[in-house]
């Protein structure tokens, strides 16, 4: 397989993707948006333990928008680094990120090795 033929794939993996996360954000988004929404704390109206409980569905709802919007940003950076003829280049270091790397993740954007190194790995 060509390396042509090969990037084409990629970015067709890319983009689909992408357009997977983005009908996913909106199949959930008035769910999620109903538990990412302040909890009230009218005892009148719930227990100490249901306002728990919708706290920590708050927190949950809030942590899936935020991975989920990293998701999306990392995968359209992807895109545009192949569209500048630099996808595949780590953006660290700028040494050639292995195939295979790529091929289980196609939008990631830093080399195995600085990978390791980055505090946020």
């Amino acid at each position: 397989m060509s390396n042509q033929h090969a990037l084409q794939q990629l970015r067709q993996q890319l983009q689909q993707q992408l357009q997977d996360e983005v009908q996913a954000i909106s199949d959930i988004a008035e769910s999620a948006q109903a538990s990412a929404d302040t909890v009230t704390l009218d005892q009148t109206r719930m227990g100490r333990l249901s306002r728990m409980d919708a706290m920590q569905g708050q927190a949950m709802a809030q942590a899936t928008n935020a991975r989920r919007s990293a998701r999306l940003v990392a995968i359209q950076a992807a895109l545009t680094r192949m569209q500048h003829g630099n996808y595949g280049d780590c953006q660290e270091c700028g040494e050639q990120i292995a195939w295979a790397r790529l091929q289980v993740n196609a939008a990631v954007s830093l080399c195995i090795h600085c990978a390791e190194q980055s505090p946020t790995a």
